[in-house]
């Protein structure tokens, strides 16, 4: 009876460490800072859509999952709920425009909605891929 106590508070043991080690190392992992990144490409926004469009299994390998910078004139500036879109349009398709979407970081989010559109803007984030649109999530302003 002794031996199944003692392996009970044993396992139960095991898996409290184990439950203090993923909470520390996994779940409280510190996230990266986007804005403080190097940019591992630099482009201008149609040509980043455009690789996307002619060859999307070469552009994914090359792009997704890094952060990269964009630049040229904004075609439009989105709030949706909390976010911030910027959007560059390059083309229609089937479910409507394409191009290049921005999501801003939260303190970037004035600077944009107070951006003037005619003028070229430099954004750098971090691209997930490619749906319609190529998407680039924490993105922040580039003097």
């Amino acid at each position: 009876m002794k031996f199944w106590i003692k392996l009970f508070l044993g396992l139960m043991l095991l898996g409290i460490i184990s439950i203090l080690l993923s909470y520390f190392f996994i779940y409280n992992k510190p996230q990266p800072n986007y804005e403080k990144a190097d940019a591992q490409y630099t482009m201008p926004a149609r040509d980043l859509f455009r690789e996307f469009v002619q060859n999307k299994a070469q552009a994914d390998s090359l792009y997704t999952g890094k952060v990269v910078l964009i630049e040229g004139k904004l075609s439009r500036i989105e709030k949706v709920d909390s976010l911030v879109l910027a959007v560059f349009v390059f083309g229609s398709g089937m479910f409507g425009e394409e191009g290049v979407r921005c999501t801003m970081l939260p303190n970037f989010k004035e600077t944009l909605i107070l951006y003037d559109t005619t003028t070229p803007i430099k954004i750098k984030g971090y691209c997930t891929g490619f749906n319609d649109d190529v998407i680039l999530e924490h993105c922040s302003i580039v003097e």
